[in-house]
C-alpha cells in the first residue's frame, strides 16, 4: 500500500514524533510504500525522524503550498495519514489528494487552547463540547492565557480544524477518552475508530514475564518524565512526598527528566523540600536521549504520572510498561485504558486532582515489597500483549476498508 503520512513537524518531537518514528520504521519493514509531508523542519533541537533512503519527504516551507501538495498528488498514495497542521490551508489542500485519515494525538479542534482543562477554581479536566459558550468561560475558568486577541484567534483555528476534520475519511484515536470526546463533538461512532497502542519493540513472550526482583533495601526510586508545564503536575507531586516518605519510613530518590516553563518553580520548589525532609533527594536531568532514557526506566521503582490534564493517552505509560515500572497516576484522560489499579499500579482520583489523593496512589505501589514485586510482574504482563505489531494491524485494518470504500 502507497501510504502518504502528513504532519506539521519532520522531527521526533513530543508524543506525535515517537509515535511516528516507529510508524515508519514498521510499515517500511512491512514492506508498504511510505512517504512524508511536513509543514516545516522544526523544532530543530529534535532529531529529524528518520526515513530510508528512497522515501520522498517534502517540506511545504521550502517549496511553497501549492509545489509540495502537487508532488504529493503526483506520487499517487492511496491513503493520507494525517496528524495535524498548523496552518489550515495546507490541510485543506492536502484532503484533495487522496482518501485521508486522521489520527487524534490529542484535542485537535476540541478545545480552544488544545488542553481541554480548566484551572480556576482548582486545575481539573473539562468535558464541555466546543462552541461559543467556551468563549464565555474561557477567562472566568482560566482555560488559557488572558490576551482575548489570541482567544479568538485560536478559537477560530480551532472552529475551522473541527469543520476540515469532517471531510476525513475516519478518525483514528488510542483511548476511549478520545473516541468518545470525537463521537460527542457529532462524528458518527462508525467513523472513529480506537486502535489500541502498542509497544515499538519485539512482543513479551509469557516466559519472559517474570522480571529480576529489586533490592529489598534502601530508597525507592521515583521517576517523571515529560515537558515541565503547570498541567503535567509537577509541583502536586512534589508536594505529595512528604506524606509519602512519613508513611512509607523510607528515603525516596526522585528524578524529574525533561524541561519546561515550570522547570525552574520545581526546582526551587524541590530544593526547599529537601532542606525539611532529609530522607528526600529530587533531582533534574533535562531531556535525555532514548537509550539514557531506558537506562534510569531499568532503575526505577516507579513511575508518577501527575498529569492534571486528560492526558490523550499517556505514552510514559506504556514505556514503563515496557520496563516492568509500575505507575501512580490520576484518572483522567486515556491513563484509565491502560492502568489497572492493584494489577500494574495505582490511579488516583481525577475529579479533581489532589495531593492527597496523589501521595496515596503512591504510597498504595510502595506499601511493601511484595505488593511492589506484584505490580512490576503485573506492569510486564499488561503490556506483554499490546505490541506494535498489533496496532499496525488495526491501523492497517482501517485504511483498508477506506480505500475499498474510496
Amino acid at each position: 500500500m502507497r501510504i502518504a503520512v502528513a504532519n506539521w513537524s519532520n522531527r521526533r518531537f513530543g508524543g506525535t514524533g515517537t509515535y511516528l518514528a516507529g510508524l515508519f520504521a514498521s510499515l517500511e519493514a512491512a514492506g508498504h510504500e511510505i512517504s512524508l509531508l511536513h509543514e516545516r523542519d522544526a523544532p530543530v533541537d529534535h532529531p529529524r525522524l528518520q526515513t530510508g533512503a528512497q522515501v520522498p519527504v517534502w517540506n511545504v516551507e521550502a517549496l511553497g503550498i501549492d509545489r509540495a501538495v502537487a508532488a504529493l498528488g503526483a506520487w499517487k498514495p492511496d491513503v493520507l495519514f494525517s496528524h495535524g497542521f498548523l496552518d489550515p490551508q495546507i490541510e485543506e489542500q492536502t484532503l484533495d489528494v487522496a482518501p485521508a485519515v486522521f489520527f487524534a494525538h490529542d484535542y485537535y479542534g476540541t478545545c480552544i487552547s488544545g488542553f481541554k482543562t480548566h484551572r480556576r477554581p482548582t486545575t481539573q479536566p473539562c468535558d464541555r463540547v466546543f462552541g461559543w459558550r467556551c468563549l464565555i468561560e474561557y477567562h472566568v475558568r482560566g482555560c488559557g492565557g488572558w490576551s482575548p486577541v489570541s482567544m479568538v484567534r485560536e478559537f477560530r483555528r480551532q472552529s475551522s480544524r473541527l469543520e476540515r476534520l469532517r471531510r476525513y475519511r475516519a478518525i483514528v484515536t488510542h483511548s476511549d477518552r478520545m473516541r468518545e470526546e470525537y463521537v460527542r463533538h457529532g462524528f458518527e461512532s462508525a467513523r472513529v475508530v480506537k486502535v489500541a497502542y502498542g509497544i515499538a519493540s519485539e512482543p513479551i513472550a509469557a516466559k519472559d514475564v517474570t522480571v529480576t526482583p529489586r533490592r529489598r533495601n534502601g530508597r525507592w526510586r521515583l521517576l517523571f518524565v515529560g515537558r515541565m508545564y503547570t498541567i503535567k503536575g509537577g509541583r502536586e507531586f512534589i508536594d505529595a512526598l512528604p506524606k509519602v516518605v512519613a508513611t512509607i519510613q523510607r528515603p525516596l530518590q526522585v528524578t524529574f527528566a525533561g524541561d519546561g516553563a515550570q522547570r525552574e518553580e520545581w526546582e526551587q520548589r524541590a530544593a526547599a523540600l529537601r532542606l525539611r525532609e532529609p530522607m528526600i533527594d529530587v533531582e533534574f536531568t533535562g531531556w535525555l536521549q532514548p537509550d539514557e532514557l531506558s537506562r534510569l526506566y531499568s532503575q526505577t521503582d516507579l513511575v508518577v504520572m501527575p498529569s492534571l490534564w486528560p492526558e490523550p493517552f499517556g505514552l510514559v505509560g506504556s514505556e514503563a510498561g515496557l520496563h516492568g515500572v509500575p505507575v501512580a497516576a490520576f484518572a483522567v484522560g486515556g491513563i484509565p485504558d491502560w492502568l489497572r489499579p492493584g494489577v500494574n499500579g495505582s490511579l488516583a482520583s481525577g475529579s479533581p486532582p489532589t495531593v492527597s489523593g496523589l501521595a496515596d496512589a503512591i504510597i498504595e505501589c510502595l506499601r511493601n515489597d511484595e505488593t511492589h514485586e506484584r505490580l512490576r510482574q503485573g506492569a510486564r504482563h499488561v503490556w506483554s500483549n499490546r505490541t506494535f505489531e498489533h496496532h499496525l494491524a488495526s491501523l492497517l485494518a482501517v485504511f483498508e476498508d477506506i480505500r475499498r470504500a474510496a
